[in-house]
Protein backbone atom coordinates (compact mmCIF):
# COMPACT_ATOMS: atom_id res chain seq x y z
CA UNK A 1 0.00 0.00 0.00
CA UNK A 2 1.32 3.51 -1.20
CA UNK A 3 2.54 5.41 1.85
CA UNK A 4 3.06 2.68 4.10
CA UNK A 5 6.64 1.26 3.55
CA UNK A 6 8.20 4.05 5.79
CA UNK A 7 5.33 3.66 8.63
CA UNK A 8 6.82 3.29 12.04
CA UNK A 9 4.67 -0.27 12.61
CA UNK A 10 3.54 -0.85 16.41
CA UNK A 11 3.00 -4.71 17.72
CA UNK A 12 0.05 -5.09 20.11
CA UNK A 13 1.02 -5.23 23.75
CA UNK A 14 -0.51 -8.68 23.92
CA UNK A 15 2.52 -10.04 21.33
CA UNK A 16 4.63 -12.81 23.14
CA UNK A 17 8.46 -12.20 22.44
CA UNK A 18 8.52 -14.46 19.45
CA UNK A 19 5.86 -12.19 17.59
CA UNK A 20 2.59 -14.11 18.19
CA UNK A 21 0.59 -15.85 15.82
CA UNK A 22 -2.41 -13.59 16.68
CA UNK A 23 -0.88 -9.92 16.35
CA UNK A 24 -1.83 -7.14 14.74
CA UNK A 25 0.22 -3.93 13.79
CA UNK A 26 -0.53 -0.31 14.06
CA UNK A 27 0.98 2.70 12.44
CA UNK A 28 0.09 6.53 12.73
CA UNK A 29 0.08 7.33 8.78
CA UNK A 30 -0.79 11.68 8.56
CA UNK A 31 -4.11 11.97 10.74
CA UNK A 32 -5.05 8.35 9.66
CA UNK A 33 -4.19 5.01 12.07
CA UNK A 34 -3.46 1.67 9.44
CA UNK A 35 -3.48 -1.60 10.86
CA UNK A 36 -2.12 -5.01 9.79
CA UNK A 37 -1.11 -8.49 10.36
CA UNK A 38 1.88 -8.80 11.64
CA UNK A 39 2.31 -12.25 10.40
CA UNK A 40 1.70 -10.90 6.84
CA UNK A 41 3.09 -7.00 6.88
CA UNK A 42 3.87 -6.69 2.83
CA UNK A 43 -0.32 -8.18 2.77
CA UNK A 44 -3.03 -5.58 2.80
CA UNK A 45 -3.71 -3.07 5.45
CA UNK A 46 -6.82 -1.18 6.69
CA UNK A 47 -7.00 2.34 7.35
CA UNK A 48 -9.00 4.26 9.68
CA UNK A 49 -9.57 8.20 10.61
CA UNK A 50 -9.26 9.46 13.79
CA UNK A 51 -13.16 9.22 14.77
CA UNK A 52 -13.19 5.16 13.61
CA UNK A 53 -10.29 4.54 15.84
CA UNK A 54 -11.53 6.29 18.65
CA UNK A 55 -14.90 4.76 18.13
CA UNK A 56 -12.99 1.27 18.03
CA UNK A 57 -10.70 1.61 20.83
CA UNK A 58 -13.75 2.70 23.44
CA UNK A 59 -16.10 -0.34 22.40
CA UNK A 60 -12.62 -2.13 22.75
CA UNK A 61 -12.22 -1.12 26.24
CA UNK A 62 -15.85 -1.24 27.17
CA UNK A 63 -16.02 -5.26 26.04
CA UNK A 64 -18.03 -4.50 22.67
CA UNK A 65 -16.17 -7.15 21.11
CA UNK A 66 -15.69 -9.81 23.48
Amino acid sequence: MTGLSAAAWRKSSYSNGNGGSNCVEVAHVGTAVAVRDSKYPSGPSLLFTPQEWTAFLAGAKDGEFD
